[in-house]
């Protein structure tokens, strides 16, 4: 078959399908995040007193510079009235940018009409709503026909629209990954804007108008992230993961919001996302090869950005907020974090070229060094967790009691940053209803001995199913959403 106009497109800007030659620099910057790990363990052997335990100094000294960046970077938080979208100076918003929203599907019948009533309940509504079906074999087919009135059309065909709701189509693809479903409907759809919505995200009512005006007001924006809430079952062992997972999404936005600020923002979430159309035309989509498609894909914007001159930014909107179903037990949460830390990996290899590169400003010299770090960050902190049981069990108190120390002030640190996030984040998308201070001050106090050595392992299992080269969606169970829709009903 001859290839579309977006795997051509993939093609020509893909570093993966058109490699890039591995500089001397990035040889430099990945091997030695590899050797200090090495020789950082290595002195706990050889080393006695707080020495043996530099592989745990190094990791909490590079999390607490982190923490510092971000901090600075995010004091524009604290004005009167929060910046939201950094818009061209001098220019008013442009004529109405046209907005269509891709809903990913496989097997997704639950919570399909939970998604899509969020959708129609917008105050400034999409311009189209397209089902992007990928080959779904549960009840997705009689739901869309019986309840929207959508006549399936033949695979890769956009479906006529809904008679109950004229901007809905359906369209079908055989199964073959989420990027295949979103990359048919982008060549099926024309709106200016492209929102890519999973079908176990609700959208707040005015997230579509903040992600319109946002690409209205700044002509060079190409990508735009919303906030994500995550919600989890109502389990005991949910409740566990809400409760993590929400103080987690809140420093990462807060992270987010830094990064952008500093020109080098990588990381949006394809759950609930906005692109200018054209680009993603110019770049060939999604990339159906990597477990990460979204992640992907901003490198790849990047990337075109500066070798065609074209002055691309990517933002984080405050005001474009959502609630997304989030892992709820820990298979599926280890699941979660070792598909997520893989396509890492294979996003940051496959662009191993970048790292150093100054022609890509903060990206190259800034956060893909820091991303090179970020390879081997689950690794460095399970073996510092690891030596200090190792520490205890031998008896090595003056390596030890020191290393305690140093976790005792990293809390503290902890501490003071999690309460800092919390505040710059209700200053800045006034949702002041799913987070507690309280709260987010034991998450900091206990985090470091129980969820985030989940965060390692998961991504330490990462690094596994990178190597063996696995991609699967994987089975998805949702409580988390569902049971959002129906307290809000029960409200109402």
């Amino acid at each position: 078959m001859n290839p579309t106009p977006l795997e051509t497109a993939l093609a020509a800007a893909s570093p993966r399908l058109t490699p890039r030659p591995t500089t001397w620099i990035s040889v430099l910057i990945h091997g030695s995040v590899m050797v200090l790990w090495i020789l950082l363990f290595a002195r706990a052997f050889f080393l006695k007193g707080t020495l043996a335990w530099s592989a745990g100094i190094v990791y909490i000294g590079y999390d607490t510079v982190l923490l510092v960046f971000v901090t600075i970077q995010s004091l524009p938080l604290l004005r009167r009235v929060p910046p939201d979208v950094v818009a061209t100076p001098g220019v008013a918003p442009s004529a109405r940018v046209t907005l269509g929203v891709i809903v990913a599907a496989y097997n997704e019948a639950s919570v399909l009409p939970v998604t899509l009533d969020a959708l129609f309940e917008q105050d400034d509504a999409p311009d189209e709503i397209v089902i992007a079906d990928d080959g779904s074999t549960d009840a997705t087919a009689a739901l869309l026909a019986e309840r929207y009135g959508l006549e399936r059309a033949p695979d890769g065909e956009i479906g006529a629209p809904s008679p109950t709701h004229p901007t809905l189509r359906w369209l079908r693809v055989a199964h073959g990954g989420k990027a295949r479903a979103l990359n048919a409907a982008i060549g099926a759809m024309r709106s200016d804007t492209l929102m890519t919505v999973d079908a176990d995200t609700l959208l707040a009512p005015g997230a579509c108008r903040a992600m319109r005006h946002a690409f209205a007001t700044e002509t060079y924006l190409v990508s735009a992230a919303g906030i994500l809430t995550p919600l989890c079952g109502h389990t005991r062992e949910g409740r566990f993961f809400q409760w993590f997972q929400t103080y987690e999404y809140i420093r990462n936005f807060i992270s987010r919001y830094a990064w952008m600020r500093a020109e080098s923002l990588l990381l949006i979430s394809g759950a609930f996302a906005c692109f200018r159309r054209d680009a993603l035309v110019e770049v060939g989509g999604f990339d159906p090869e990597c477990l990460v498609e979204d992640y992907e894909l901003i490198h790849r914007l990047r990337r075109f950005s500066v070798d065609h001159a074209r002055g691309w930014t990517v933002r984080v909107i405050g005001a474009a907020q959502a609630f997304t179903d989030a892992p709820s037990t820990l298979a599926s949460f280890l699941r979660q974090r070792r598909r997520w830390f893989a396509g890492f990996l294979q996003t940051q290899y496959w662009n191993r070229d970048m790292a150093g590169d100054r022609r890509y400003g903060a990206v190259g010299l800034l956060m893909l060094p820091i991303k090179a770090i970020d390879t081997v960050q689950p690794i460095y902190g399970l073996t510092a967790f690891a030596l200090l049981l190792g520490f205890l069990f031998t008896g090595e108190y003056s390596a030890l009691v020191p290393a305690l120390g140093f976790i005792v002030g990293k809390i503290a640190i902890d501490l003071a940053f999690h309460v800092w996030s919390v505040y710059l984040y209700r200053r800045w998308t006034r949702n002041t209803t799913t987070s507690n201070l309280g709260m987010a001050l034991l998450a900091a106090i206990t985090e470091p001995f129980s969820f985030q050595l989940l965060r390692h392992t998961g991504a330490t299992l990462g690094w596994f199913q990178f190597a063996l080269g696995r991609k699967t969606w994987g089975v998805q169970h949702r409580a988390g959403v569902l049971g959002q829709r129906a307290r809000r009903r029960r409200v109402d």
